[in-house]
């Protein structure tokens, strides 16, 4: 039996076949058909993954890479067909190097925020943390499903902060990316000076982006690298409020075109008082009906030169962008407070996790668009909510700037009750319509999950094509998370 033969590998108290286990993993808050795996393998060395993958190329079973705990949102981590093995990496915990000279750390899959953030406090850096990840997220995953980080000053290119990683292919090779790529062991390359901070390569290729967005199709991570940056000494946070998109998007493009800012997002009055709010629902509803429809957060750093003179200047700059857009900037807006935010948004959520607070379950959808297209994304969005009987005051909306805001993660927060069967069906359907209707729009959905891939990723015949020629070099026998994406 394949479990036997896991056992060998990786010791029978790693395979884990009880049913309530099983059953964790064989759905989750998303919409995808329910699969139970065969088992739970729980790896702990890149050794062990070489020999599960060889083993699941020989008896064509079915692996799904898992290393965050739960719960999980978007069916990338249920099973897309019967007889799958899922690989939990979350013991993986090494991390290897905290480089503060290049700005980089090395660490394993089952590392978390948490855990990264204190190595590389402790060499006077930070991360780039996208919003409110869970507490149990691991970092890896996360750079994997390219979530937009907080600080688009920071974000050079759509893969960022990734630097290079490890993979065992389906096909049961390992390889590496970037600069880890060679010459040498990475012994070898430490010791010349490297840092695995390059993320194109090896040669002209930049396998990262085939592994980014893949959903474990291509393989198994076993180590990552990641950009920081620096701890500031001192941090100004401020709120600018008002019901019109369009001011507060062109502050927003001052902000980051001038870069004055760190920490910058913009959220719908819903999901700040979810943020914020302590209790459920008087809390939540105090805060909300004290704020105006948009909210923009920005952060103004100095470090470890002249902080206040430079922190100074910046916010003076601040100001003016700010009344070029008619705005006026705060340190606190309505029953928020800008320093609880920032304290809030540097770190992992706190329990139970953000899109569970209000109602109990939240379902995303989410795509690039272009600062213009906003108010037309949204206006679909409400009214397609309106039609379905969704109510527009729970739509949660949350638009992150990336790539140094030449472009917006544009984020719909579909809060509703996991026990009531007509909430789940009406925000089932409005998310399958909608897409749709926003895709027709020309909205870019860079990172398709669930009943959705499909429809999207086949619409360009020509990448999915590619994509799949691709598939065939690095999973022949096709043993690596198997119904998603295009696969």
């Amino acid at each position: 039996m394949v479990e036997e033969k896991l056992a060998k590998i990786v010791g029978a108290r790693n395979v884990m076949r009880g049913e309530s286990e099983l059953n964790d993993y064989a759905k989750n808050f998303s919409f995808v058909n329910a699969f139970r795996p065969r088992c739970i393998v729980k790896a702990e060395t890149a050794g062990q993954i070489e020999k599960i993958v060889k083993l699941a190329n020989d008896t064509a079973t079915p692996l799904v890479p898992v290393s965050s705990g739960p719960p999980h949102f978007r069916g990338d981590t249920v099973p897309g067909t019967g007889g799958a093995v899922v690989v939990d990496l979350s013991g993986m915990k090494k991390i290897t190097r905290v480089d503060r000279t290049n700005r980089v750390a090395m660490f394993e899959p089952g590392v978390t925020y948490r855990e990264l953030m204190a190595a590389v406090a402790k060499e006077g850096m930070r991360l780039n943390l996208p919003l409110l990840p869970r507490k149990n997220k691991a970092v890896v995953g996360h750079l994997l499903e390219r979530e937009p980080p907080v600080m688009p000053k920071y974000h050079w290119d759509i893969g960022d902060p990734l630097s290079c990683l490890e993979i065992i292919f389906g096909n049961g090779e390992m390889f590496r990316t970037g600069a880890a790529a060679g010459p040498g062991s990475l012994e070898d390359q430490w010791a010349a000076g490297g840092a695995q901070k390059e993320a194109a390569g090896p040669s002209s290729a930049s396998w990262y982006r085939i592994i980014q967005g893949a959903q474990g199709t291509m393989g198994i991570v076993t180590w990552a690298s990641i950009r920081c940056e620096l701890l500031p000494s001192l941090e100004e946070p401020f709120l600018v409020g008002s019901d019109n998109l369009d001011k507060i998007m062109e502050m927003v493009h001052w902000l980051i075109r001038l870069r004055l800012v760190n920490e910058c997002l913009v959220m719908n009055n819903c999901d700040l008082a979810v943020i914020m709010a302590k209790k459920f629902p008087e809390d939540y509803q105090i805060i909300k009906d004290s704020l105006p429809t948009w909210a923009l957060f920005c952060n103004i750093a100095g470090y470890e030169y002249l902080p206040e003179k430079r922190v100074s200047g910046q916010i003076k700059d601040m100001k003016a962008a700010a009344r070029r857009a008619g705005l006026e900037t705060g340190q606190a807006l309505g029953k928020v407070i800008a320093s609880e935010l920032l304290a809030a948004v540097q770190c992992p959520s706190r329990e139970p996790y953000w899109k569970l607070r209000y109602k109990g379950a939240c379902h995303d959808i989410f795509f690039l668009s272009l600062y213009d297209k906003l108010p037309e994304f949204i206006r679909i969005m409400q009214d397609a909510a309106d039609e379905a009987g969704y109510p527009a005051s729970d739509l949660g909306i949350y638009l992150q700037p990336v790539v140094q805001g030449t472009s917006c993660h544009c984020e719909f927060n579909l809060f509703y009750n996991p026990d009531n069967a007509g909430d789940i069906t009406r925000v089932k359907e409005l998310s399958n319509s909608v897409t749709r209707k926003l895709l027709n729009a020309g909205a870019f959905f860079s990172r398709p999950y669930g009943e959705s891939a499909g429809m999207i990723i086949n619409r360009d015949a020509a990448t999915a094509a590619a994509l799949k020629k691709v598939k065939l070099i690095t999973d022949p026998n096709n043993i690596m998370n198997p119904g998603k994406l295009c696969f």
